[in-house]
């Protein structure tokens, strides 16, 4: 890919590889001890493939590796991550004996580079964890955690035989049994009986899917369990939970999910990582900055925490949660009202400059600096550096839209470089998400219209994010039975109180297809034993670059595991759905997949993307009127003639609004009841807000750095990079509450409390205290600190509003176990 492509900080990419190599295999003990036996990973012959395993209806289809399950060949099979990050790795899983032996980067792919973070780095750890559930388990005594069962974390789990019942509390006198073995047709059988019989009774509106992230695979993540929903009749779920307030007010602007792909910010100047943790969340961007850096680039860091990429910045300013839409506001009011915008770009490519010019005369640097925490003459310093600093671009991440105003606040900071023309440059403009740049064929792989052949209507549309009210007071009809599948709401969910004591309705039939025992399996009637990544095929896109690839199944799945594809297949045909899609294979599914109109596919296939990732197809644009237009005016980027050329989405306009231009002022907003331009309303629940309740310090419910949300956070050598039941609080507000470094805290609000540790490290400014989101196993009184958090909704999208928060913090009074108001089913 010529100059384009050429390597980046070779001594940072070495010392990445490094780090992952060394962290790529299981810790504690030898590799060979996590396989002994058929009980823990089947070895299928070579001409079995996956079909080595008994249960009826458990055999992958579709996988066109002939030799994939050779034990007695050494091989690196090439996979893609799933995981819900932007950077979506390609990597190379090296299988000897039938067994994964080692994980590494994918050298070849232009953005993995050859190491891995290092969650992944150590996923040996999770495919072949003592802890992962490989059979069909039935609850055999009430829901809820328990006070007297072993830890997850630190004793194997030994599952008696079908028939058979283990006890969950071993060392515990008279402990009731918890977990009885069952084959997968007693499974199936069970759940389809009861969706009959809830269907009978309430219709099949009762009946509801949750599902997001745990895989972002094509198949896995959308496909056969949207078919056999739909064709089910069950309520839809409107999956909210983390990015559609951001994703509202990008599309506000632009249209559609594009930016700048991470190989040009290595061309950059001027580099604003915006509520954007790069060096912890993001690793595979870092390398690119680090280059840039090197050749004089600027980094500056707006988050309210201090985070790993703050502690390396050129310049950090901590901002008040919530306000930033304030401070983008703010910096256009300087930008224009000094005439350091593109002119000559705004005239060609925006609507609605003259009622922005007008909305910013609203926000001077005085009166943001009150709501912000950034003094004036620091927001006209960045103001000036980012219009004035060429190339310029902003890494814009997901936090900001985690807040009840963030939407607005997203669809503000993308107009700065709409303003300033950056969009123009090599190393210029904003990246936020760029999955837009694939669109597969999803309305063949969900197959929507079989809720007409069920209901005869659409089915009604549940949001996620307020799972606890929809189990406790829904009705017409109420929710009487819930699938959980990718995803852990009992960790994850807002108002974790509401959504426990709807967990633990008696009447509440919950099946969870899972990996391992998780916040939520301990509210389950039915667990199902889901595969890694390892264990089966998909498609894989990504959201933070453009490439796109089959991550190819290196390993037969361990014990009777099964990937969801095959879960809902199976569960079809148990139900009697005839339809011809239940039967498709994953090969004709990936195919499916990739049969769509948009041309950026435009000669991409599953074989050719069997063998590694695949640049998407931006060459075909060279074919587009609009692009000889411009090529034959000397004028590159809009379109681009060759892959070896860097894509500039909006160089030329081209944004994929009703106007065609990037809309500064947008009338569907305005029809909504919303400001048409951009504005600043403080979040209700904040220091500037209305509904403070007496609770004076703002909470930024963080995402570990280690961990991924709820995922690898049940992994010792994982956990051994991250301190879990922390609170960070400033100096100021730990010594305004006597509290000193270690003391133990009750943090609490309206709608609950858990006990943490007090930290007090300068990663948060006066009036924030933050902590991190994990296992609600991993605390106290299994409390997570969703116990804390609100199901209200964001301004645009419907989505959660995690990091508009507030909660008072004492000494915790001796004695206090830290448990919520609901732990346990009896």
């Amino acid at each position: 890919m010529g100059e384009y492509a050429s390597a980046v900080d070779e001594q940072v990419i070495r010392r990445l590889q490094q780090e992952s190599l060394n962290s790529g295999r299981p810790s504690g003990r030898p590799l060979s001890s996590f396989v002994q036996d058929r009980s823990i990973a089947l070895r299928a012959t070579p001409n079995e493939g996956v079909r080595g395993s008994s249960i009826r209806g458990s055999s992958i289809r579709g996988s066109s590796m002939g030799l994939l399950y050779n034990e007695c060949v050494k091989r690196i099979v090439k996979a893609a991550c799933p995981h819900d990050c932007p950077d979506a790795c390609g990597v190379l899983i090296t299988v000897e004996d039938g067994r994964a032996t080692k994980t590494q980067g994918d050298p070849e792919h232009p953005v993995t580079r050859g190491f891995l973070c290092a969650k992944v780095a150590k996923y040996l750890d999770r495919v072949y964890s003592p802890e992962r559930v490989l059979y069909p388990m039935r609850r055999m005594a009430a829901k809820g955690p328990r006070a007297g069962e072993p830890s997850a974390l630190t004793q194997p789990r030994s599952f008696a035989p079908p028939g058979r019942t283990r006890a969950s509390a071993p060392t515990q006198a008279g402990a009731p049994l918890t977990w009885q073995r069952i084959s997968w047709d007693e499974a199936l059988d069970e759940i389809t009986s009861r969706f009959r019989a809830i269907t009978a009774e309430f219709g099949s509106e009762a009946i509801l899917p949750y599902s997001y992230g745990g895989t972002l695979g094509t198949l896995n993540s959308a496909s056969m369990d949207r078919r056999f929903f739909h064709r089910l009749g069950a309520s839809q779920l409107d999956r909210t939970i983390c990015l559609t307030a951001g994703e509202a007010g990008l599309k506000s602007v632009l249209g559609v999910k594009l930016g700048t792909e991470p190989e040009q910010f290595r061309h950059s100047k001027y580099i604003i990582a915006w509520a954007s943790n790069i060096h912890g969340n993001n690793v595979h961007l870092w390398p690119f900055i680090t280059e840039a850096r090197r050749n004089g680039a600027k980094l500056v860091v707006i988050d309210p925490y201090r985070t790993r990429t703050a502690d390396c910045a050129d310049w950090y300013l901590p901002i008040n949660p919530g306000s930033d839409a304030a401070l983008a506001l703010g910096m256009m009011h300087v930008i224009i009202g000094e005439n350091r915008h593109d002119a000559d770009y705004v005239a060609k490519y925006t609507l609605g400059f003259e009622q922005l010019r007008e909305k910013v005369k609203e926000y001077p640097p005085e009166r943001v600096a009150q709501w912000t925490g950034i003094s004036a003459a620091d927001i006209c310093r960045l103001a000036r550096e980012y219009a004035t600093t060429r190339p310029a671009v902003i890494r814009l991440n997901y936090g900001v839209q985690r807040s009840e105003r963030g939407g607005m606040a997203t669809r503000a900071i993308v107009m700065l470089p709409c303003i300033t023309g950056s969009w123009k440059e090599l190393g210029g403009g904003l990246q936020m998400s760029l999955s837009g740049a694939v669109d597969l064929n999803s309305e063949a792989l969900k197959r929507p219209d079989l809720m007409r052949t069920a209901l005869g209507r659409e089915a009604r549309t549940i949001n996620m994010v307020k799972l606890g009210r929809v189990l406790n007071t829904l009705n017409d009809p109420p929710i009487k039975a819930l699938f959980v599948y990718n995803c852990n709401p009992a960790a994850v969910c807002p108002e974790h109180n509401e959504v426990v004591r709807g967990l633990l309705r008696p009447d509440l039939f919950t099946v969870v297809h899972e990996q391992f025992f998780t916040d939520t399996t301990d509210y389950a009637d039915i667990v199902l034993p889901a595969t890694t990544f390892f264990e089966q095929k998909d498609l894989q896109k990504a959201y933070g670059h453009y490439y796109l690839q089959v991550s190819n199944q290196a390993i037969a799945p361990l014990g009777e595991c099964r990937p969801n594809l095959e879960v809902f297949r199976a569960l079809a045909e148990r139900m009697g759905f005839e339809d011809e899609c239940f039967r498709e294979t994953v090969d004709e599914m990936i195919d499916l997949a990739l049969d769509s109109t948009d041309a950026w596919l435009e000669g991409l296939n599953r074989e050719r993307l069997e063998q590694g990732q695949v640049r998407i197809n931006f060459a075909s644009l060279a074919s587009s009127g609009e692009a000889a237009e411009l090529r034959s005016a000397g004028q590159p980027g809009a379109a681009v003639p060759t892959q070896a050329e860097p894509f500039l989405p909006f160089a030329h306009g081209n944004f994929r609004t009703p106007s065609g231009k990037a809309e500064l002022y947008s009338e569907a907003l305005k029809v909504q009841g919303l400001d048409p331009v951009a504005d600043f309303k403080p979040p209700s629940e904040s220091r500037h807000g209305k509904n403070g309740d007496g609770f004076p310090l703002e909470l930024l419910a963080r995402k570990a750095d280690n961990f991924l949300n709820s995922t690898f956070s049940n992994l010792p050598t994982v956990q051994e990079m991250e301190v879990p039941g922390l609170l960070e609080i400033s100096a100021d507000d730990a010594r305004a509450r006597g509290i000193i470094d270690g003391n133990q805290v009750r943090v609490f609000n309206r709608r609950g409390e858990m006990l943490l540790r007090a930290r007090i490290d300068g990663k948060v400014q006066p009036g924030v205290v933050s902590a991190r989101l994990n296992w609600a196993k991993l605390t106290p009184g299994f409390q997570s600190i969703n116990a804390l958090t609100s199901e209200k909704l964001s301004d645009m999208g419907n989505s959660a509003t995690f990091y508009s928060v507030l909660v008072e913090v004492e000494l915790a009074k001796p004695g206090i176990s830290g448990q919520g108001p609901v732990v346990s089913g009896q």
